[in-house]
């Protein structure tokens, strides 16, 4: 397992996301990371029952905030050498870059999940863009 020290700048996934962030505090077998850029928004849908919108509770998932803190798992954290892009930018190229994905395939879910992800900009990300 790598040694990671309190303040090096890391691209962590947590909840079907990716993150830049900072080390804050080491916790044992998982650190706490400050977020400061979205690298992969979070999927939508059930994640133990992907693709399916029958049957199941269709989650909406948001991504984290700007210096909002996660306890994330070691194995899932790799240090991150590079220029850290603004939040804004970065969520808003991160929503992009999902609802394109999602535009790609006409299907039930990904026409579900693109709405979730089109509710939580309006909602939401338009005011974080400027960040």
């Amino acid at each position: 397992m790598k040694d990671f020290q309190i303040g090096d700048t890391v691209r962590a996934h947590y909840n079907s996301g990716t993150y830049i962030g900072k080390i804050v505090e080491d916790r044992g077998d998982r650190m706490l990371v400050e977020v400061l850029a979205v690298v992969k928004h979070p999927l939508q849908g059930d994640i133990h029952n992907y693709n399916q919108v029958e049957g199941v509770f269709f989650h909406e998932r948001k991504a984290l905030a700007f210096h909002e803190k996660a306890n994330i798992k070691k194995p899932a954290i790799h240090l991150f050498e590079g220029e850290i892009p603004s939040y804004g930018a970065s969520l808003k190229k991160a929503v992009e870059e999902a609802k394109q994905k999602l535009s790609e395939k006409d299907t039930a879910f990904n026409r579900l999940a693109l709405e979730k992800i089109q509710d939580l900009e309006k909602a939401y990300y338009l005011r974080q863009y400027e960040l």
